[in-house]
């Protein structure tokens, strides 16, 4: 399998609109961040993307995709779901809708926000077919599981994709680590984790929080995400551990 991490950054991005970079070093091309996102890759060359920022537009042109095979949610913050409309020139040519899948909650949400997208209008086709996560157990080829997590106050979906006996795991926007989680990814090659800042957060993990979950899970390899301002790449690849890195725009990895 190949994880490409489509964006790296926190809601408002990396530098925050008034050229904010707060510690980043604006030269350091890794510290430029769009919202968060994934592609999975199986081994026959299926995608997997999970969530769509208001980046991937974007996002899609500086990795070179223009095809995916299926959608995930994780929830409905506007940085993970309100660029779904870039999806529509991925469902030109193909004989229908993109297969789309999250929690009934999520789903319900999404219907009621995107109802165009998942129904058509005006005679445009339907671009993405949305179906309840439950109802799966195996998406591309690959194996895929799934938790809920606390996100203050809210949830976001867990995801853990298996093929060939490889993993891959990913868990953005959580606020506290849950059996579920921890039994979820257990000993996953990689895990790409949400890290926000290093200080406590009401609803994103900080990075004490990110390093204990990818022990917890006995991991091969972290990759830490959702990174804000404060997390400047070189500083912060420096006091890692080996089997810990950053996460950038852009970023593949062979599994």
């Amino acid at each position: 399998m190949k994880l490409v991490v489509l964006g790296a950054g926190t809601s408002t991005g990396v530098p925050r609109i008034g050229n904010d970079w707060g510690d980043c070093d604006p030269t350091e091309p890794k510290n430029r961040r769009t919202r968060v996102a994934i592609m999975v890759e199986g081994d026959d060359g299926s995608r997997i993307l999970v969530d769509t920022p208001t980046d991937l537009r974007q996002q899609f042109l500086s990795c070179d995709i223009d095809r995916v095979d299926a959608v995930l949610w994780t929830h409905d913050h506007a940085d993970h779901c309100h660029g779904i409309d870039d999806l529509r020139p991925l469902r030109y040519g193909r004989a229908g809708p993109i297969p789309g899948y999250a929690t009934s909650e999520t789903v319900r949400r999404l219907r009621q926000r995107f109802g165009y997208v998942f129904a058509g209008e005006h005679g445009y086709h339907t671009i993405c077919a949305l179906d309840n996560l439950d109802r799966v157990r195996m998406i591309c080829g690959m194996g895929v599981k799934h938790c809920q997590m606390p996100h203050g106050p809210a949830q976001s979906t867990a995801y853990r994709f298996d093929q060939g006996g490889k993993s891959v795991g990913y868990a953005t926007d959580f606020s506290e680590i849950t059996s579920d989680m921890v039994s979820l990814f257990d000993r996953v090659d990689v895990l790409v984790v949400d890290c926000l800042r290093r200080k406590p957060h009401p609803t994103h993990a900080h990075l004490e929080m990110s390093l204990e979950l990818i022990e917890a899970c006995r991991v091969g390899q972290g990759v830490l995400t959702h990174l804000d301002k404060s997390m400047d790449y070189a500083t912060l690849a420096a006091e890692t551990p080996a089997h810990v890195q950053p996460a950038y725009d852009g970023l593949e990895i062979v599994v």
